[in-house]
């Protein structure tokens, strides 16, 4: 992807105060173990890049209510507005991200689109053609003023990672 487009996708994730890291698929064990906390669960990555073991891939519903970080792979990058995407997945794994209190996206920087325009035209290809039922488009740490002052952390995730794997 181009330079520019991942620059404008870094600025927009700075906007919404989540923070981001760039390596390779051979360092991110080493990122992880720098911005999460154990316990961790995690999806299988459709990467090059594996999880480190400490990253439970397989949680019963004890270990997920329990897991402090969430590590999930996103489809997409979304640069005007700072957005991940995440796919369904058959055995329903997204809750992997929604729950623990840090939720850290892996991405390669290749993934990373200018606007909605192409994330749209991306999903409806992936939709029609059947690699994919639904997508999840989250946009920084979980939030809500229903009550008053803004709350993190209401309906999800309080604080959210960017891994872009560069290639």
């Amino acid at each position: 992807m181009a330079t520019g487009t991942v620059t404008t996708f870094e600025a927009s994730l700075d906007r919404l105060e989540v923070d981001w890291t760039h390596t390779t698929d051979d360092g991110l064990g080493d990122v992880l173990r720098e911005v999460a906390t154990e316990p961790a669960v995690g999806t299988p990555l459709p990467f090059e890049a594996t999880l480190p073991e400490w990253v439970n891939t397989d949680p019963t519903p004890h270990e997920l209510e329990m897991a402090t970080t969430g590590v999930t792979a996103a489809r997409l990058g979304v640069a005007d507005y700072g957005s991940v995407v995440l796919p369904s997945t058959p055995d329903g794994a997204e809750p992997v991200s929604l729950f623990p209190d840090l939720h850290v996206a892996v991405l390669r920087t290749s993934d990373v689109v200018p606007g909605m325009g192409e994330a749209f035209d991306f999903l409806g290809e992936a939709f029609r053609d059947g690699d994919h039922s639904s997508a999840v488009l989250a946009t920084g740490p979980s939030a809500t003023a229903d009550m008053g002052a803004l709350v993190r952390g209401a309906h999800g995730p309080k604080d959210v990672h960017v891994v872009m794997l560069d290639e």
